[in-house]
């Protein structure tokens, strides 16, 4: 029954267009390799909880309060442009409950969202004067996050701070790749994982295959939440060989629903496997001039 996946497919141009490099050396003097890389919209929102229109100056103290306090050499700015194009073809529901939400703003909450939308905008054009700003149409800042990590040795990345609050972004910690919440004001690392998951660091895609993000509008399948979802992968070591297994024996509804949806854990982990599938969602043209903007060429 196994279907075989792309994995990655994407075939980068190594060839780099001459794309001015930032030199990170002028802007901090701290740990050689050490980055921090923010969620620019998701930041942001802190703001907007506040009810606070005017932040730019704000914005920018708090990045570099927090590059200053992980002891940072380099910031990197990722920011969505949009929703996803890689995933709306492969689910053209994805992130469709955002959009309805949206569109049962008042007509107060619309006007003060574009007022937020339009301040963070300003901060993107400031903080572009002073980082690298990687936002291109169609792609979203966990894939450019995911692409940094997988290939931190191209970018000299030895050492990673993640600013985000997004827990999506967990998929990509490791050794040297760590997590910071600003709306918990709590760390994740591979050192104390197990104090937020009772899944391993590898597991964790497993369980979101099984199981969905319903902020995303990831069906998981039905009947399966986090604690079956555990059990299966205790079972079976993965995701992929659940799928692998089907059909699973036994009466239980939940077993039942895993033999009758088992398609829709190919299809998340197409959707959800940040590292795996990163490139696909950027795009060769996009990845060159990430290349371009943070390798500095001679």
């Amino acid at each position: 029954m196994r279907r075989t996946l792309s994995r990655g497919s994407c075939v980068r141009q190594l060839g780099r267009r001459k794309i001015m490099a930032f030199d990170f050396s002028k802007k901090l003097q701290k740990d050689e390799g050490t980055t921090l890389v923010v969620d620019a919209l998701n930041l942001a929102f802190r703001w907007k909880h506040n009810g606070k229109t005017d932040f730019v100056q704000e914005y920018i103290g708090t990045v570099q309060s927090l590059a200053t306090s992980y002891n940072c050499e380099k910031i990197i700015i990722t920011a969505d442009q949009g929703s996803s194009s890689y995933r709306k073809k492969l689910d053209p529901g994805y992130k469709m409950n955002r959009k309805e939400k949206y569109a049962e703003q008042t007509e107060e909450e619309a006007a003060a969202f574009k007022l937020f939308f339009q301040e963070y905008e300003k901060t993107l054009a400031a903080l572009e004067n002073m980082y690298p700003v990687l936002r291109y149409d169609g792609v979203e800042a966990d894939d450019i996050a995911a692409h940094l990590v997988k290939f931190q040795t191209r970018y000299g990345l030895d050492k990673v701070w993640l600013v985000s609050s997004d827990r999506d972004w967990d998929l990509l910690i490791n050794d040297t790749v760590s997590r910071f919440s600003y709306v918990t004001r709590k760390e994740v690392t591979k050192a104390n994982w197990s104090d937020h998951y009772d899944v391993s660091m590898e597991e964790y895609i497993s369980l979101k295959c099984l199981t969905g993000d319903k902020g995303d509008n990831v069906p998981g399948i039905p009947g399966v939440g986090p604690k079956r979802a555990q059990s299966l992968i205790e079972q079976f070591g993965d995701a992929m060989s659940v799928y692998d297994a089907v059909p699973l024996g036994g009466s239980y509804k939940y077993i039942q629903s895993v033999n009758l949806h088992a398609e829709q854990i190919l299809k998340n982990y197409e959707l959800m496997d940040l590292l795996t599938y990163c490139d696909d969602a950027i795009g060769v043209e996009n990845i060159n001039d990430i290349e371009g903007k943070l390798i500095n060429e001679d």
